[in-house]
């Protein structure tokens, strides 16, 4: 049978049928997360494991890297309203570029990049060496345990990481802010409260949602996929990153798109 399926025709062309394939691999990986993640038995201690993993031991680089986007982003911007002499409009305009954007978005690229990567490579390992094919027989559900607990740790703590990351980011803006216009951080926070609505807050949230639950879900597919010995797993790790900034990206896109929407009704 296997025979008869390499040597039968392609119906357009290899690439193409292989592409259509593995369109309906993932979308099958996707409909049995949502079945897996209802049934018992519930990880939850795995769950609050990946949680630490993910979201505590991120904080470092999600710290630094936040913090020093406040201060660029409020730098590139000083010179185009200082023309205007407009710099006291600097606590609104970075509230809203961090809040609707910037946040998720820099920590989603981020989290692919350390925690999408991980999870491909983690899998991918334990399925070139078979330890996945052991878990089986010893009558545990690895997908239950690998997937559904990673999925939900990432779907769980990018929105809280995505907050963290905006706090950062204005915190940095204000040293900035504070340093150039002698802002007080009274004023500079009541400016930047007063400039983003529930629907910033809401948007960005829903957004982290998804984005997290894109690089679980990918990662993790990637590595229970793997194959062809350590070649395969760092193929895993690495189309893991690259497929999860791609959606990424698409998703925010999308995002921007019905979000400008309701706010013009």
């Amino acid at each position: 049978m296997a025979e008869e399926a390499e040597d039968r025709k392609p119906l357009l062309s290899k690439k193409i049928d292989k592409f259509f394939t593995g369109l309906a691999d993932a979308w099958n990986f996707v409909r049995r997360f949502f079945r897996e993640v209802f049934l018992p038995p519930y990880e939850f201690k795995e769950v609050i494991h990946q949680c630490y993993r993910i979201g505590v031991e991120s904080l470092p680089l999600i710290s630094l890297t936040g913090f020093i986007v406040g201060i660029v982003f409020t730098n590139q911007s000083r010179p185009s309203l200082s023309e205007f002499g407009a710099t006291s409009w600097l606590p609104a305009l970075i509230s809203i570029a961090v809040v609707r954007a910037m946040g998720p978005l820099v920590t989603a690229l981020i989290a692919a990049g350390k925690v999408g990567s991980s999870i491909g490579a983690e899998i991918g390992s334990m399925k070139v060496t078979e330890q996945i094919d052991a878990m089986e027989v010893s009558a545990t559900n690895p997908f239950k345990f690998l997937v559904v607990t990673r999925v939900l740790a990432t779907t769980f703590m990018i929105p809280l990481l995505v907050m963290y990351t905006d706090f950062v980011a204005l915190m940095g803006s204000f040293i900035n802010v504070n340093k150039n216009e002698l802002v007080s951080l009274s004023t500079f926070f009541v400016q930047v409260f007063d400039s983003i609505t529930f629907l910033d807050v809401f948007s960005s949230v829903i957004k982290s949602i998804v984005f997290g639950f894109t690089i679980g879900i990918v990662g993790c597919y990637k590595g229970y996929n793997s194959s062809k010995g350590t070649e395969g797993v760092g193929r895993a790790a690495n189309s893991a990153v690259v497929i999860s900034m791609f959606l990424i990206f698409i998703e925010e896109l999308l995002a921007l798109q019905i979000v400008n929407a309701i706010r013009g009704m």
